[in-house]
């Protein structure tokens, strides 16, 4: 699942108004199987449409599954699309379901965050666009911005596995039979391309720190640039210094973040870390054209990688997630180019001395919610100095 495979055709697609037809389309086309995981599914206009595609491959005997995180389907699917799925025979499972909403728990944390589908095992959707319609977040007119890939190629054989594994996991946990293995066998997957490129995951076990290794061996190793986009950014330690050194070592480190409040606690936490990035040469550029959804970096013009996860302590250290990493200069530069637009058209630089010289009130808004996060993530039992690191006490002189 670590191995950089050749022989991959790639293809980059922005947001809901790329993926939403482009991931119909291959579910109308499936001859035999549709496997999806997403961590919301809305009964709207875009989810709507995928569970309309689903309703169809399964009536043509295609057999259809669809697996939902238990978090997102309590807030976003209405009973009124589950019926529709399930009377429509898509064979549909919630990934850690809400049993006892009062009662709360760390591992209620541990969500199921990753975007996944593949159709015939031909072809694969990996991203960070949940079936959402682009525009269903409150106050924001234009669309959210968003990135995932279509795969065909070799790639597709650790895709396919992951997701039967997880299928049955989640069954036998819930005391279901299963038809799926739980430990499946390799497929074989014919060249689709000239693409090199690995799917890395996170999970609980075997993978817990595989996207944050793949990023932080790409940011070492950086000549040139670092240019990297997330929604939800509050990197720990390692991760902060690996970009410090980089930017020491003379690579361009910009930061593409959210400049819309979404989440109030995180958003300003996040910003108790800017300060010690600008000072040490970091370029940081807040997206105010709409709301920002992408988990997507360009090192050097020949790495790039697009997927579900965030830079933050939920999808590091505690969720489901998933990330295709390339190596190619073409991929790296479409990428890029797009990267760079949304830098040009809709971003507000973040300079260094007009951050020292905010308000009192504004850092002390930043401090109290880096303490609060800081808290919580300690009583949950995450972090520790991986994201918030202990001073380290200097030992006094004995007195003379």
């Amino acid at each position: 699942m670590n191995r950089f495979t050749p022989g991959n055709r790639i293809e980059l697609l922005r947001s809901g108004g790329e993926y939403f037809p482009a991931l119909a389309a291959a579910i109308d086309a499936a001859e035999r199987e549709v496997w999806l995981e997403t961590y919301i599914f809305a009964d709207d206009e875009a989810g709507r449409a995928i569970a309309g595609a689903l309703v169809r491959a399964a009536a043509r005997g295609v057999t259809v599954r669809v697996l939902v995180d238990g978090w997102g389907a309590k807030l976003y699917l209405t009973k009124r699309l589950e019926r529709t799925l399930r009377d429509g025979r898509v064979h549909l499972l919630k990934y850690r379901p809400e049993v006892a909403p009062w009662q709360f728990r760390s591992h209620r944390l541990r969500r199921l965050h990753r975007k996944l589908c593949h159709v015939d095992r031909r072809v694969a959707f990996i991203g960070g666009i949940n079936l959402i319609d682009d525009m269903n977040t409150p106050h924001q007119k234009p669309p959210r911005m968003d990135f995932a890939v279509r795969v065909s190629g070799p790639l597709l054989n650790p895709l396919v596995q992951t997701m039967q594994r997880l299928w049955a996991l989640v069954e036998l946990v819930q005391f279901e039979r299963s038809d799926v293995p739980l430990f499946p066998d390799p497929i074989e997957v014919p060249r689709a391309g000239t693409q090199t490129a690995k799917f890395v995951i996170r999970d609980n076990l075997r993978y817990r720190r595989d996207i944050e290794r793949a990023y932080l061996a790409a940011i070492r190793t950086a000549k040139r640039e670092i240019l990297i986009a997330n929604a939800y950014f509050f990197p720990g330690v390692r991760f902060r210094h690996a970009l410090i050194a980089a930017a020491a070592r003379g690579v361009k480190v910009t930061l593409l973040l959210q400049a819309r409040v979404e989440y109030r606690l995180l958003h300003y936490a996040s910003r108790a870390l800017y300060g010690h990035l600008l000072a040490a040469g970091v370029t940081i550029a807040e997206y105010h054209r709409s709301f920002l959804h992408a988990k997507v970096a360009v090192v050097d013009d020949r790495w790039a990688t697009v997927g579900s996860s965030n830079i933050d302590p939920y999808s590091l250290l505690m969720a489901r997630e998933a990330n295709v990493f390339v190596r190619d200069p073409h991929f790296a530069g479409e990428l890029r180019s797009e990267l760079l637009q949304m830098l040009d058209t809709g971003t507000r630089p973040v300079e260094r001395q007009h951050w020292i010289e905010r308000p009192l009130l504004a850092k002390a808004v930043t401090w109290i919610a880096y303490g609060v996060v800081r808290l919580g993530m300690g009583l949950l039992g995450y972090g520790g100095d991986e994201w918030f690191p202990r001073r380290k006490r200097v030992p006094k002189r004995p007195a003379p």
